[in-house]
């Protein structure tokens, strides 16, 4: 058969970066108006500049003749298609978006979306800060948990001095909460 007439995938299906995390049925995509921002950004550099410099690239490989063994046509394709794989991705997400913003939450002395929380584990002392986030803002390196993690999810609607059981692989463990604080408005 004709290599003209075989389908690439297009890589819609693997479980690459770019397939949606898992979000609970009967949930939005919950996220912060920096996180909304940084995507809607991501996408318009892709669209607007990343991908027009890779059509030129492959067009101009195109013109050198025999594709097949073209290096330039040949990686400038692939490249099309993730950039095109995570446009869609982006698309999907800000649509199904719900952006939150944790500087308007009125009730500050619970733990609720955006909340910066401070919490020691009762075994050991050890203290962690992290930020309560959507799933498109998970840093972890940065403390940025996602609302559906875990933690996260022991923590929501917990005060400061509550200690609350976090359901962990390993088996349950008890953490303190230490402090409550969200972005001011």
């Amino acid at each position: 058969m004709s290599k003209a007439f075989t389908r690439e995938s297009d890589g819609e299906d693997d479980d690459g970066p770019e397939r949606d995390p898992a979000t609970p049925p009967g949930t939005r995509n919950y996220i912060t108006p920096a996180g909304h921002a940084r995507l809607r950004d991501e996408l318009r550099t892709l669209r607007q500049s990343e991908r027009p410099r890779i059509v030129e690239i492959v067009s101009w490989a195109a013109g050198n003749g025999d594709r097949s063994e073209n290096g330039d046509y040949l990686y400038g394709k692939r490249r099309l298609r993730e950039i095109d794989r995570r446009i869609r991705f982006l698309v999907r997400r800000l649509e199904a978006a719900e952006i939150v913003d944790p500087a308007r939450q009125k009730n500050r002395d619970q733990v609720f979306f955006g909340a910066t929380v401070t919490f020691a584990h009762v075994e050991t002392d050890a203290e962690r800060t992290v930020t309560i986030v959507g799933q498109d803002e998970v840093d972890p390196d940065h403390g940025r948990i996602s609302w559906i993690s875990p933690v996260a999810r022991a923590l929501l609607k917990a005060r400061a001095g509550d200690v609350v059981e976090v359901r962990m692989p390993a088996g349950p463990e008890s953490i303190e909460v230490v402090a409550i604080r969200y972005p001011e408005a």
